[in-house]
């Protein structure tokens, strides 16, 4: 039988991939007392980076939001992977976005939306979370957007 957010996500059209690895020196995820700290997420798609580019250049805010959804949905994978089950999940502590974007683009908060709306989307009240949003010059295979979290599990 399906938990409340796996119910949740499917309601939302939401199928959670598997978590994608780890590619450098660190750890998808990290458990201290009851705390879950996920690293950061890009835009993988089947293995394939979803959206690729800078914001304020060849990307649009739109894009740029559904890349920071993306991301979230990879960071739940890895939190399934981490808890088993994600209804374990108490609270979305915090989120932290990165946007790649020319030196001239100020809409990070508006792209970073992307993720936090889907927060609030799959786990309600629960999913109202502190943030952070910081405008990079680059990131890993040129993805477009990169998100990390915080969770408190029980």
């Amino acid at each position: 039988m399906a938990g409340r957010i796996d119910s949740r996500l499917a309601e939302l059209g939401i199928v959670l991939p598997a978590p994608p690895a780890a590619v450098a020196n660190y750890v998808p995820f990290v458990q201290s007392g009851r705390l879950l700290v996920v690293s950061g997420q890009i835009p993988l798609v089947d293995g394939k980076i979803a959206q690729t580019g800078k914001l304020g250049g060849a990307v649009s805010v739109e894009q740029g939001q559904a890349a920071a959804r993306l991301c979230l949905i990879n960071v739940l994978a890895q939190c399934r992977a981490a808890l088993g089950d994600l209804d374990r999940i108490a609270r979305v502590v915090r989120l932290g976005g990165f946007i790649a974007a020319g030196p001239d683009f100020t809409q990070h908060a508006v792209v970073m939306n992307g993720a936090s709306d889907l927060a609030v989307a799959v786990f309600g009240e629960a999913g109202r979370h502190a943030r952070s949003t910081v405008g990079v010059p680059s990131l890993p295979g040129d993805a477009s957007v990169e998100v990390e979290g915080m969770f408190e599990f029980v």
